[in-house]
C-alpha cells in the first residue's frame, strides 16, 4: 500500500515533465525544416550555429519559423 502511494504522488511531477517536454519539442520544431534546407551545413557544430545560419537566410524561411524566431526575440 504504501509503494502505491509513493507512486502517487510522483505521478504529477511526472505529467508535468512530459508537458514540459512536448512544448519544447513544439517550439524547437517550427524550423526544424528550415534549419534542415538552409543551415545542414552548421547542425553539428550548435544552436547559435544554426540560429546564426536562419537568421542569414530571414528572406527564406518558412511562415512558422519566422513567427518562431519573432517570438523568441530573434
Amino acid at each position: 500500500m504504501v509503494r502505491f502511494v509513493v507512486v502517487l504522488s510522483f505521478l504529477p511531477l511526472l505529467a508535468a515533465a512530459a508537458s514540459a517536454q512536448t512544448a519544447a519539442e513544439k517550439r524547437n520544431s517550427g524550423c526544424s525544416r528550415d534549419a534542415a534546407k538552409y543551415c545542414r551545413a552548421q547542425m553539428n557544430h550548435g544552436d547559435m550555429a544554426v540560429l546564426t545560419c536562419l537568421k542569414a537566410h530571414r528572406a527564406k524561411l518558412s511562415r512558422k519559423c519566422a513567427r518562431t524566431l519573432a517570438a523568441h526575440g530573434h
